[in-house]
């Protein structure tokens, strides 16, 4: 009886142990699939005051009594509830090919499983640092925060999707920022003005009350900023092109990929959306991969539908398959290809930044063999193109210049170019890939992004998505709905100097960073003291 007296202590403290873990996991999950909802196209942006919040509590609190490996944990369970319920979307593209199905669970867990590893090294990293001062821990979560979300979108290809600022992207008022300081710059800000609350709920001195009244400004220095960027934008001249860029956006079936889809009648139907005027100037910019089963050097073959519907004052913008011969191999390259009425080809630009197993396989003689293989094609990888480059044309239409990004090339903040002397972004992209989820809405939101940091309009033609004008402050001017086909016509324009971030570009981040260290280790000597 007495040794059954002395184990029930234990007994005891090992279920409050078990029910502790099961209820930290369960929250964790929940907060961190909660701020999913600020995201588009809910952008329910106040649930992250209340997640981030928890969050950073929940951390602080817990220092003393967990150690490093639970702590990874800790952020593990978050990233994962968050990526788990926002990009879910990705499975959708192994829908279309009965082989991959096998893949579609697989995915499902193991995707956000890894990217939830980046917010398992941020916790990490705070219990090493294991700082008792509130202000100093605090500043070091969001520095945390902000560096790990950089590396997530640069490290190996790279994937920026769902920053936690992409949140604010229903409400432009607090974007014009971005010209200044980029995408991962406001992005840490940001997260720093979530988790707010949190150095109220912990205060310990009147220290945290001013730092809490201090960053509460924050978003209405944004609004001013905003205000007195739409009015520098509003006073520049209305200047009327003498030629039209008409983005033609479509809703023809991936299906073209999978069955034998007459080629023809697919160009048919792109001329008819186009609705192609003899008399005016139009440069016709249609989706990427619109062409079924043709290669850029075969396109000629339909030069008669070209002559007979387009006219030397129209040049045709759009995304196909090319090919080029390497020691007895063909390479395959996603090209933006732009055409004459007689279906020349005039200019061209290879993609850069391909889609992992979109676009080529990662380690691919392995993974080929236990049944991996790109979605979008028969063939295997695409090539990466050499470098990005402008397209320019020096004596037709007007000296027109602009940035070509094919699809996902548009998601890279500070990483478009090195070289901001063009006039526009053309940006084309086949969405279907995404099908009926919120991966379209999310895909547009960042055009909105790269539009204010570099300050030009961006042109958007999507298969199965959206077509969008965005003016330089990220107003969206002329939208086609998704589910819905047709054009929209950009002619008038203001033109901005080149903003801050195009020039230096993720520098000013990199400064933020060394801020944000000063901050930490000021406030935790002051502590100290």
């Amino acid at each position: 009886m007495k040794n059954k007296k002395f184990l029930d202590p234990f007994r005891n403290s090992s279920i409050k142990l078990k029910k502790k873990i099961v209820l930290d996991t369960f929250l964790l999950i929940v907060i961190g699939a909660l701020s999913s909802l600020s995201l588009p196209p809910i952008n329910f942006f106040l649930i992250n005051f209340f997640t981030f919040s928890i969050f950073f509590i929940f951390l602080f609190k817990n220092l003393k009594h967990s150690n490093k490996k639970i702590f990874f944990f800790y952020g593990w369970l978050f990233g994962f509830g968050y990526f788990l319920t926002n990009i879910y979307w990705i499975t959708i593209s192994l829908t279309f090919d009965q082989n991959l199905n096998f893949l579609i669970p697989v995915a499902l867990i193991l995707i956000p499983a890894f990217l939830a590893l980046f917010y398992g090294i941020i916790t990490f990293v705070f219990y090493i640092f294991n700082f008792k001062n509130v202000t100093s821990a605090f500043f070091l979560f969001s520095l945390l925060f902000g560096l790990v979300e950089y590396i997530r979108g640069n490290i190996l290809t790279g994937f920026p999707w769902n920053l936690i600022v992409y949140s604010l992207a229903d409400n432009i008022d607090f974007l014009s920022f971005l010209s200044v300081i980029g995408t991962y710059s406001l992005n840490l800000m940001v997260i720093s003005f979530f988790a707010l609350p949190s150095i109220y709920i912990l205060r310990q001195s009147k220290k945290e009350i001013i730092v809490f009244i201090l960053l509460s400004l924050f978003p209405v220095l944004l609004l001013i900023y905003s205000a007195l960027y739409k009015n520098l934008f509003l006073s520049k001249n209305l200047t009327e092109n003498s030629y039209t860029i008409r983005a033609v956006s479509s809703n023809i079936s991936l299906d073209k990929f999978y069955t034998n889809v007459d080629t023809k009648k697919v160009i048919n139907e792109l001329i008819n959306l186009s609705s192609p005027d003899p008399e005016k100037k139009i440069f016709f910019l249609w989706p990427e991969g619109i062409i079924p089963g043709t290669y850029q050097d075969q396109l000629i073959l339909y030069s008669d539908l070209f002559e007979s519907n387009f006219t030397k004052n129209h040049l045709v913008g759009l995304g196909i398959t090319s090919r080029k011969a390497n020691k007895g191999q063909y390479e395959f390259f996603n090209s933006f290809s732009v055409f004459d009425n007689n279906l020349n080809l005039i200019k061209d630009y290879n993609k850069v930044n391909l889609v992992p197993f979109g676009e080529f396989i990662p380690f691919e003689s392995f993974l080929t063999k236990v049944g991996f293989k790109t979605i979008t094609n028969n063939f295997g990888s695409f090539t990466r193109g050499e470098q990005r480059k402008i397209i320019q044309f020096k004596n037709g239409f007007d000296s027109l210049s602009f940035l070509p990004l094919i699809c996902y090339e548009i998601i890279y903040s500070g990483k478009l170019t090195k070289n901001f002397n063009f006039d526009y972004i053309l940006n084309i992209s086949e969405d279907g890939w995404f099908g009926n989820s919120v991966g379209p809405q999310q895909h547009l939101v960042h055009s909105i992004f790269r539009a204010i940091e570099s300050g030009k309009y961006v042109v958007r033609s999507a298969n199965n998505g959206m077509g969008v004008i965005i003016n330089p402050i990220g107003e969206i001017e002329k939208k086609i709905d998704y589910g819905e086909d047709g054009y929209i016509d950009f002619i008038n324009r203001r033109d901005l100097e080149p903003t801050i971030f195009s020039i230096y570009g993720n520098k000013i981040f990199f400064l933020l960073i060394l801020l944000y260290i000063f901050l930490i280790f000021s406030f935790n000597k002051i502590k100290n003291e």
